[in-house]
């Protein structure tokens, strides 16, 4: 029992637990001794991390024909090798307000040691930036931390669909792939034709972009089973916001007037905008 302790007393992480991470360059860099001395001076200077982070740390930035290039540090606590993929960066100002954005494949940086930090170049394009020019002091680089998907319920719908419902539809949003980085698309829930006439089709307007998207009017046209094309119209939506990284419900009333095929087969249907 003893030795049980003690080995628990080894394995436990304890909260003010830091890690000072080590200088690590990738094996294409040919790094000049003094080159390599203001890194190592650099890295020392750097904060220590908690344990199993993943972190990055401006150092510089030059501007170029082009663009700018900024130098950071890609720096891991974690106690095993890692390999970062597709991700975006943001330069912020010391406000927190984005002055650019970037999204790569961060696997060109290789292969990242156990406790490491692995100094890189990364080109900013002009329509990368949002500034004219950036500060030379008051500027950080960091990860984006894209939110999880959620439902985003108009206050009409907030009000009158029942707990359950909007229970269902949140599953469905839970459920469904997240939209790719910046799509916008659209995804049925129901359709259904009204003694009238009228076709009743519920959508999903999903924005997978970090920005709130307002739609002012929407060209639609509704595709049975058969392949026809039953009605179509251009909606006029009263300036409909659809917030960043949400799903927002829509219900769109295809009159009788416009409504090409009496008898839809609904057994599988589509609505897309035309071309």
């Amino acid at each position: 029992m003893k030795n049980e302790r003690t080995n628990m007393r080894k394995n436990t992480i304890h909260e003010n637990q830091t890690i000072k991470t080590k200088l690590s360059f990738h094996p294409s860099w040919n790094i000049k001794p003094e080159e390599r001395y203001v890194f190592m001076f650099k890295n020392n200077q750097c904060p220590p991390l908690a344990p199993n982070q993943i972190s990055i740390y401006g150092l510089d930035w030059a501007p170029q024909e082009d663009g700018i290039v900024v130098t950071a540090f890609i720096r891991s606590s974690l106690s095993q090798s890692i390999q970062i993929g597709q991700t975006t960066l943001l330069l912020l100002s010391s406000q927190g307000e984005i002055l650019g954005r970037k999204t790569m494949d961060l696997s060109v940086i290789g292969e990242l040691p156990p406790n490491s930090s692995r100094p890189w170049r990364f080109h900013f394009s002009p329509t990368e930036l949002f500034v004219q020019k950036l500060p030379k002091e008051d500027w950080k680089i960091a990860f984006e931390l894209k939110p999880k998907h959620q439902l985003d319920l108009d206050d009409s719908w907030e009000q009158n669909l029942s707990s359950e419902a909007k229970a269902h539809l949140q599953e469905m949003v839970n459920q469904l792939e997240v939209p790719k980085p910046g799509e916008i698309n659209l995804l049925g829930i129901q359709a259904k034709t009204q003694d009238n006439g009228d076709l009743y089709v519920t959508l999903l307007i999903r924005n997978g972009s970090g920005k709130h998207v307002t739609l002012k009017q929407l060209p639609l046209q509704f595709i049975d089973a058969d392949g026809d094309v039953v009605a179509k119209g251009v909606f006029k939506l009263d300036n409909l916001t659809v917030k960043a990284n949400t799903s927002k419900p829509w219900t769109f009333i295809f009159p009788n007037t416009v409504v090409q095929k009496k008898n839809p087969n609904l057994k599988k249907w589509q609505v897309e905008t035309p071309k």
